[in-house]
């Protein structure tokens, strides 16, 4: 059985889609069959990965509204073990159409259930907002991965975070688990990238993930060439450390 893990931050600009792609990419490299689930109707996962938004259909909105079986809404990409479930500005309709809807928590899980017999892992890359898309992606995923730029107003939004954490598994999938923070964008030059470090492997060891992703021009670069980082610069210190999360995902999964 394959295991769903949702890439997850309400903030914005944190790394959360360029860590969904790159992880994604190195887990492929790493003979895993994986699919990346693209739930943001910004659709950046799509695009980085080469596939022009609006353009890629069938994508994950046509399947959740029942215009086509869901496996016809993945697509192969140009990588080896590596599928994408993209998404479309149309996918902002559905926090109108399931906010009537029962069981609307749920509707992600009930589409991607059945995949997980036919992939190692689903990288579900969540919106940057708590509303109804981020919920489903909470509600449908075994494991969680939360990405975090070591910043001022970071720890505040985890605190946020962590109770949304506590609500959904109360309400609607007990066994959702955290497998770590990943801290991104690390400037370690500043003093500030050091004191909120020292401050998540004070208060979240457990959670605190070893891999740092270090803020580079290369990685920056890399999704509007619609290219994984290792596919675009595979001797980069990202590239190094995209790797390196990917086989520290699998070792704390036991894959």
């Amino acid at each position: 059985m394959g295991v769903m893990l949702a890439i997850v931050n309400q903030k914005g600009g944190v790394g959360k889609t360029t860590t969904a792609i790159n992880l994604s990419a190195c887990l492929a490299e790493l003979g895993r069959r994986v699919l990346l689930v693209d739930c943001d109707p910004q659709a950046n996962a799509t695009s980085g990965l080469g596939f022009h938004r609006g353009t890629a259909r069938p994508h994950l909105y046509d399947a959740l509204s029942g215009l086509v079986p869901i496996r016809q809404a993945i697509h192969e990409t140009p990588f080896a073990n590596l599928f994408l479930l993209p998404s479309d500005m149309e996918l902002a309709g559905v926090e109108v159409e399931l906010a009537t809807e029962e069981g609307r928590e749920q509707a992600l899980r009930t589409l991607l259930s059945p995949l997980k017999n036919e992939f190692d892992l689903l990288v579900l890359d969540a919106p940057p907002s708590l509303g109804i898309l981020t919920v489903n992606c909470l509600a449908a995923a075994d494991y969680l991965l939360i990405p975090l730029q070591c910043e001022y107003y970071a720890l505040e939004g985890l605190g946020n975070l962590l109770s949304t954490v506590r609500r959904i598994r109360m309400a609607f999938n007990p066994s959702l688990t955290i497998l770590g923070i990943l801290r991104t964008m690390f400037d370690s030059r500043t003093n500030l990238t050091h004191q909120v470090s020292a401050e998540l492997q004070k208060h979240f060891p457990q959670w605190l993930l070893r891999t740092v992703i270090p803020r580079t021009v290369r990685l920056a670069e890399a999704p509007s060439h619609g290219l994984p980082i290792i596919h675009y610069d595979g001797r980069s210190p990202a590239a190094d450390a995209y790797r390196q999360l990917a086989r520290e995902v699998l070792e704390r999964l036991g894959l």
